[in-house]
């Protein structure tokens, strides 16, 4: 079991990863906990906002919304890829979820798929909140992605979970049955890259390797088949170059994630 990190430690984990981190308000001391306990903790979870705009979405996630009370999370990850912290304790942002995902995390293998909500999430998961309207059009710029992909692993390296640390990170379509967020990013390729950065010090950057022109007959999923042997990493290539949609034109430029 892991008690949760002070929030002074949570902070100084945030920013060791190179997070650029705005503090919103008194959020050490904006929580629910007098609904229920908050630990022990085993995984961090990401979750799209359905709002648009900086400002607006910081505040919903902050104060809640009837029916819903905040905060809704620990910390909101904006398009530039900031985290505005504001909250730290028991939020409302899991839910509950499937017992079973909760063991697999527990024990560091494999999710299985979610299909029971019998377990208090809120509890035992830190949340972020990442700017999108989840809509699966609205791009996940690649500095946002990359930020999700460090505060996760922030929250992974200092608890130490894991020789594998992404098996503690999962998306709230993960955990709980009906839910799609975050709907537009693909959570293999964020477990893939905070693996990678969890292989090096947290000073580490990330960078892209190459870039690729497309011919003619290219699709993003044939790209990313051929380039980095998943089709399904095309999300990576789309958030990468903040594609709105999957048309390509032939002799376009693109950025390619590491393989």
């Amino acid at each position: 079991m892991a008690a949760p990190l002070s929030a002074d430690a949570f902070l100084k984990a945030l920013k060791a990863e190179g997070l650029t981190v705005v503090e919103v308000g008194d959020w050490r001391n904006h929580h629910r906990n007098h609904k229920g306990p908050w630990g022990p903790v085993h995984g961090v979870m990401l979750h799209h906002t359905v709002t648009k705009g900086t400002a607006r979405t910081v505040g919903i996630c902050r104060d809640g919304y009837e029916g819903l009370p905040g905060p809704l999370c620990h910390g909101v990850i904006d398009k530039a890829g900031r985290v505005h912290l504001i909250g730290y304790g028991r939020a409302n942002h899991a839910g509950l979820g499937d017992d079973d995902v909760l063991q697999a995390v527990i024990a560091e293998r494999a999710l299985p798929a979610a299909n029971e909500a019998n377990t208090d999430g809120n509890r035992h998961f830190y949340g972020f909140e990442c700017e999108n309207l989840g809509d699966g059009e609205d791009p996940w710029p690649d500095v946002q992605v990359e930020a999700m992909v460090r505060a996760a692993a922030a929250v992974v390296r200092a608890h130490g979970w894991g020789e594998d640390g992404d098996t503690s990170i999962l998306g709230h379509l993960e955990w709980q049955p009906g839910k799609i967020d975050p709907k537009g990013v693909s959570m293999a390729g964020i477990r893939r890259r905070a693996t990678e950065r969890l292989d090096h010090a947290a000073s580490w950057s990330r960078e892209t390797t190459a870039t690729y022109t497309v011919v003619n007959g290219d699709t993003l999923w044939s790209i990313a088949a051929r380039k980095l042997g998943a089709g399904a990493r095309y999300t990576e290539i789309k958030s990468l170059n903040s594609l709105k949609g999957d048309a390509l034109t032939v002799g376009q430029k693109l950025k390619l994630p590491k393989k």
